[in-house]
């Protein structure tokens, strides 16, 4: 049993697939902070100098000054603005990982494509099953005449 599962962690894919993941973590903290740094700061600024991270609703009835203090407290709350938050992340990663997606799948159309158009070259001996040139009419291999597929050509 250990044998089988230090071959499945040795695999190129199980190693790529470890990679992704870390690169993906590493890459959702630089995308939250991005959106807590850099763009929610502006964007509250032109909402009226709202910070959207402190925006919530105090479920205990009591009130508090701030969001903290009411964390302090252990009253109850609904924090939308933390929530307003972590959807602009999923936004702007999703969209990414759209762009991402639609790359390789242009790349790989492209690959086809060129992969389709070079002219074949040789055709295969009814006979012996070996490649032959396209103008052949006797099979170099086994020798059979090709006549038939020729004319079938």
């Amino acid at each position: 049993m250990w044998k089988e599962f230090r071959e499945f962690a040795v695999k190129g894919n199980m190693i790529d697939m470890a990679v992704g993941i870390i690169i993906g973590g590493a890459f959702g903290k630089i995308v939250s902070s991005l959106v807590q740094d850099v763009i929610m700061p502006p964007l509250g600024l032109l909402m009226g100098k709202v910070d959207f991270g402190s925006l919530y609703v105090n479920l205990s009835g009591k009130v508090y000054p701030s969001l903290a203090a009411a964390k302090a407290a252990g009253a109850p709350t609904i924090n939308y603005g933390a929530f307003i938050n972590t959807v602009i992340d999923f936004v702007i990663v999703a969209f990414a990982i759209f762009i991402v997606v639609k790359q390789i799948n242009k790349l790989q159309a492209l690959a086809k494509k060129k992969g389709e158009a070079a002219p074949a070259t040789t055709k295969e001996c009814e006979f012996c099953l070996s490649a032959i040139p396209l103008k052949a009419t006797r099979c170099p291999n086994c020798t059979s005449e090709l006549q038939a597929m020729a004319e079938a050509a």
